[in-house]
């Protein structure tokens, strides 16, 4: 298998190096408060809303946190890269628990914070799934924050009655909502300009086209299914689907949250997302039932394409740094802490003895289906090694975008990348 971009990158840059000296080596002065810095990419409104809660813990606790906002996540693994590699790593970095993530207590520049985890019972109030992916080799290295879920349909509520339409049950329903949006005037499909986000929309398909089985083989590489004709498909539906959104010359500079804003603001009728851009519509003053609506994608309504955010903690030679590591981990699993980001950032908690009577009507849905293990499934982000899954979103990005090749062309491109696993 081979290793994700974060390994070239951190390998990269420890041979670029220079020597750090003892200000780089992260040596506090004596009787010095060891600042807790966080590198992060939660910069979108809501995301940055929901951060705070953890930050107006931290400092409640009489702790110092120092942010360092990072624009995506590329950018968040070149800084921690870049750092580690010259001696000054950061105490506190966000990341995604999915198969790659193993890559880090692997490499062995991460602390494991298991003894927290014990302590805390992390075992009997966190899902099996999630606890399988903080851990390596029986220790716990990651703090979920979260759980998302990618296969969600964001609807205004404004633009289908306007246009005489209900939420898309059906593929066939969704496409006749599209063609009647667009005789309002109304732009049918909101996206933005990264390529992640029409990896989304494709995951769905899909699952659509093949089936949970067949979905999961997918996702965890299996080359010779994707010759199969559904890939065919599964591609042509989602080129069909390039109709109805904005070409990439007039989004290529809209983030996801633009495109969150469009559905709100009605000028949008319908948006492939995961459920933070609940959490970004609620920042925005928008509510689930009046100006939205939220619905799994059309077949997928058996299953939760789970993405779980978390916090990781890098080795340092800091003083105080690894209890301040373990007291960071312990306060972002805090029951109040998980309701109140949840709340915030549109996602569920990652704890399943939470008070569900806080949460909306689509939050009380994911919540269901977590505690029922019903259709329980990895996001592709999350199942695939890292350097698979970008080039896997890459391929089918490109397609969508820029319409130069043919779905035949593009079976062939899935099938060599993951033929390289």
């Amino acid at each position: 298998m081979k290793r994700g971009n974060f390994r070239a990158w951190f390998v990269a840059a420890l041979a670029a190096a220079a020597p750090a000296g003892p200000a780089a080596a992260g040596q506090a002065a004596e009787g010095q408060d060891v600042a807790v810095d966080v590198v992060h990419f939660w910069v979108s409104k809501s995301e940055a809303a929901a951060l705070d809660v953890f930050r107006r813990a931290w400092a409640a606790a009489g702790n110092q946190w120092v942010d360092m906002p990072a624009e995506n996540k590329v950018a968040v693994q070149r800084v921690v890269s870049d750092r580690i590699a010259n001696g000054y790593a950061p105490a506190v970095m966000q990341w995604n628990a999915n198969e790659g993530s193993r890559e880090l207590p692997e490499m062995g520049i991460v602390q494991d914070i298991d003894e927290v985890a014990r302590a805390d019972h992390w075992q009997d109030v966190i899902p099996a799934t999630v606890l399988d992916r903080i851990s390596y080799k029986g220790k716990v290295y990651f703090a979920p924050t979260n759980i998302h879920a990618e296969n969600w349909l964001w609807t205004s509520k404004a633009a289908l009655a306007d246009a005489g339409v209900k939420t898309p049950q059906s593929w066939d329903e969704l496409f006749d909502a599209a063609e009647k949006i667009k005789a309002t005037g109304r732009l049918p499909i909101a996206l933005g300009g990264t390529r992640w986000e029409v990896s989304l929309i494709f995951n769905d398909i899909i699952y659509h086209k093949f089936g949970p089985e067949g979905y999961a083989r997918l996702m965890s590489g299996d080359a010779a299914l994707v010759q199969d004709p559904r890939m065919i498909e599964a591609l042509e539906l989602l080129l069909r689907l390039s109709n109805y959104v904005e070409p990439i010359e007039q989004r290529k500079d809209k983030t996801w949250a633009d495109a969150t804003a469009a559905v709100g603001q009605g000028k949008a009728g319908m948006q492939f997302m995961g459920d933070w851009a609940k959490g970004e519509l609620v920042a925005r003053g928008y509510s689930v039932d009046k100006d939205f609506d939220c619905s799994l994608v059309p077949g997928t309504s058996i299953a939760y394409f789970m993405v779980i955010d978390a916090f990781a903690f890098p080795l340092t030679n800091r003083d105080g740094t690894a209890e301040a590591q373990q007291a960071f981990a312990r306060m972002v699993l805090d029951r109040d802490n998980q309701v109140a980001f949840s709340r915030i950032k549109g996602s569920l908690p990652v704890r399943t003895d939470v008070d569900p009577s806080g949460l909306d009507r689509c939050g009380k849905l994911g919540l269901e289906m977590i505690k029922a293990k019903k259709g329980e499934v990895s996001a592709q982000s999350q199942a695939m090694p890292t350097q698979m899954s970008e080039g896997w979103i890459a391929v089918v990005g490109d397609f969508f975008n820029n319409r130069n090749m043919s779905a035949q062309e593009v079976q062939k491109r899935l099938h060599d990348l993951l033929m390289q696993r």
